[in-house]
């Protein structure tokens, strides 16, 4: 293991861009707070756009929204509704907010999940640019555990900049097959949880995604884990 796990805390590999690890965060979240469970969570990078040197593109985004969102209406999702020159043509920002976030003068885990979760919203539900650092900033005031002042200090200063190329590097290895990869204290490691899909063909040639099945029983099983561990 090339990575350290804390007892009772999931570490959770994803980009903020990828709507499969979104999914799977949000079912994470909400299976936690049916049963009244404290949720820690350490976010790592995967970042999609430097593995495939390219930004991830909306004409495969889009379809996996829909068919998420079609599957899990109360995820709020809905395509792009803005302006297309406020589409975001990079999540690395958004990424070292995240990371930066983690630093227990800014926020800690609880504040870096909480402006994750704000991130994620922010772009699948409400058509936010979170590619700029004044709409993370401003989705940072929301998050009750987050000192957004101190944040846009530490942005300032380039914070969560290396730990997201670093996070990559470790990514590349063979234990993180990509997002999202979720691990926990004991020998937990599941890719993409819960979801049985396809994609129908190359999505350059017209290719869809297909959503056959999603199981959120995984949820509830990392939770007992989790709260076992504690």
């Amino acid at each position: 293991m090339t990575h350290t796990i804390e007892p009772g805390t999931a570490t959770v590999w994803s980009d903020i861009g990828c709507p499969w690890a979104s999914l799977a965060l949000h079912t994470l979240r909400a299976a936690a707070a049916d049963r009244g469970q404290e949720l820690l969570i350490d976010h790592r990078a995967f970042p999609l756009e430097l593995f495939n040197s390219q930004a991830t593109p909306k004409f495969i985004v889009e379809p996996e929204v829909i068919v998420i969102g079609a599957r899990r209406p109360e995820l709020g999702w809905r395509v792009w509704s803005g302006a297309e020159y406020d589409y975001p043509s990079t999540t690395l920002p958004a990424m070292e907010a995240v990371q930066a976030a983690k630093d227990p003068a800014i926020g800690g885990l609880r504040g870096s999940d909480e402006l994750d979760a704000a991130l994620r919203h922010a772009f699948y539900a409400e058509s936010r640019c979170i590619s700029i650092h004044p709409v993370i900033l401003e989705l940072a005031e929301s998050c009750p555990n987050v000192d957004a002042a101190a944040l846009a200090d530490a942005l300032e200063r380039g914070a969560g900049r290396a730990e997201v190329y670093a996070q990559w590097r470790t990514a590349q290895g063979p234990e993180i097959q990509g997002s999202p990869h979720l691990f926990a204290a004991g020998g937990y490691a599941v890719h993409n949880p819960g979801a049985f899909f396809e994609w129908t063909g190359d999505p350059q040639q017209g290719g869809l995604p297909r959503l056959d099945d999603y199981d959120a029983s995984w949820a509830k099983d990392l939770l007992d884990r989790l709260a076992g561990q504690g």
